[in-house]
């Protein structure tokens, strides 16, 4: 059996999705940002917090867990700037608490969803796991702590993981049943979909000077199902005993512009965006894209998914999310 600690979460869900067409799962989410009803039924599901040492202790008793995969970070940007607080007791302490209690347990196998946020701003615009690690928040500081931890805890306790670095993940899964659903929203994608809905005025474009082909920020997007296949691939490589520990980056490669995302949703959607060309936001970098041919060479993981998939796909969830209560 697999826990999932954040599996109601979007990208938590999009893998237990996945997860429970092979595997017996475990769900433990708290519901703070999460919801219910983005867990697939096939799963057992314990609403309980991180960060709960009576709770986990419980969990691991009752269920024969073999792994591990950590889904439940506090991941807002500005939030953890405001409040630093927060995030380092959630997403370092709580995770302490996890993995002190899986290790008790006898479970020494890990797989912790990370960000290229501990990259912060880079010097080259295509990032490899080599990359010097600068966050410059809190929270890529808080994630950036528990992979320190994670190769402190192996080294000293036999604990075995894989850490999984990534942008942006985007779209829904292909069914339409779950999607992303953020208060607030702060993803490009979502928000563009949302203001073709009419749920929003106007989407805000900041910078077009940007030394890009178009002006515009070029990031990297990826389908939360080819995220959820990583991890899979990934877990799979630990409970095979392929793997002790790893570090990837997940990417598509080459990045789309802010420019280019808007016009694939107007293409996508067949409505006309309202855009409002706005200043430059401080700090933000003309080119940020992951290379991900180290999980390839070393994984075979490779991206499925289009832009243009990504963004039917989201949109099939946003229209399809607007008559749910």
């Amino acid at each position: 059996m697999i826990l999932v600690v954040g599996g109601a979460g979007y990208i938590g869900s999009h893998l237990v999705k996945e997860l429970a067409e092979q595997n017996e799962v475990v769900v433990l989410d708290n519901l703070s940002t999460g919801h219910e009803y983005l867990i697939d039924q096939r799963v057992h599901f314990v609403q309980g917090d991180l960060g709960d040492r009576e709770t986990l202790n419980q969990l691991f008793s009752n269920y024969p867990i073999k792994a591990v995969m950590h889904f439940a970070a506090n991941s807002l940007v500005g939030e953890s700037v405001q409040n630093p607080f927060k995030y380092y007791e959630n997403n370092v302490s709580n995770t302490l608490t996890l993995l002190n209690v899986m290790l008790k347990h006898g479970v020494k196998k890990f797989i912790f969803s990370s960000t290229a946020a501990t990259y912060g701003i880079p010097e080259t615009d295509t990032i490899t796991e080599e990359t010097v690690t600068n966050p410059i928040n809190p929270y890529g500081h808080s994630k950036l702590m528990v992979e320190q931890i994670l190769e402190d805890l192996h080294q000293a306790y036999g604990l075995n993981y894989v850490v999984l670095r990534y942008f942006n993940a985007a779209g829904a899964h292909v069914s339409g049943e779950i999607g992303e659903n953020h208060d607030p929203e702060t993803h490009l994608i979502p928000i563009v979909l949302e203001q073709l809905l009419g749920k929003r005025e106007s989407i805000s474009v900041f910078g077009t000077d940007y030394d890009t082909h178009d002006g515009t920020c070029i990031r990297d997007y990826i389908h939360v199902t080819d995220l959820a296949n990583a991890h899979i691939l990934s877990l799979n490589a630990l409970l095979e005993e392929k793997l002790q520990k790893a570090t990837y980056n997940l990417g598509n490669g080459k990045g789309y512009s802010v420019k280019e995302i808007i016009d694939t949703c107007e293409r996508v959607t067949g409505i006309e965006a309202n855009v409002i060309l706005s200043d430059r936001r401080p700090g933000d970098p003309a080119i940020l894209v992951a290379s991900s041919e180290k999980i390839y060479r070393e994984l075979g993981w490779k991206t499925k998914y289009t832009l243009e998939d990504i963004i039917e796909s989201a949109w099939k969830w946003h229209k399809s999310s607007m008559t749910i209560v």
